[in-house]
């Protein structure tokens, strides 16, 4: 039987020559990921990613620079049994914020309890292996871009 699909937006978000990146503390095995969620039915993925990226980040405004692609990816090996969708985009934060800070996700797409997130700016070029779970896929189409 075939794997379900889940839709999901990336975002790779920069500010100068940095992307934004997070770990989950607590939760090591979770690795470094990008801003990224489930999109809803009939959300556009071009505002599925804004609305990810507020969830998970708190950072608003965002600029839309582009959409990067799309990308199967099967997550299976990480235990789900799913193939995710992914549609990412490049995003860039203009505003101020802290090098480093901790964000809540008050309203978890799976109904849980809020999910912490520590959040980060590293120097690009970033290792596409560096980013969990396929994460890294396009990562190439803003290196050169940023850097």
């Amino acid at each position: 039987m075939p794997l379900p699909i889940i839709d999901k937006a990336v975002a790779y978000i920069t500010r100068d020559e940095k992307l934004l990146v997070f770990d989950h503390p607590g939760i090591p095995e979770a690795g470094t990921q990008v801003p990224a969620g489930t999109i809803e039915p009939g959300e556009p993925p071009d505002e599925a990613v804004l609305r990810e990226v507020f969830e998970e980040t708190g950072l608003a405004p965002l600029i839309m620079r582009r959409f990067l692609g799309e990308r199967e990816f099967d997550i299976t090996p990480f235990g789900r049994d799913e193939t995710h969708h992914r549609y990412f985009y490049h995003l860039e934060y203009g505003g101020d914020s802290p090098d480093r800070w901790r964000h809540f996700e008050e309203q978890p797409s799976d109904g849980g309890e809020p999910v912490e997130f520590e959040l980060y700016w590293v120097d690009m070029p970033l290792e596409a292996e560096e980013l969990i779970a396929g994460q890294g896929d396009l990562l190439h189409m803003i290196a050169e871009v940023v850097s």
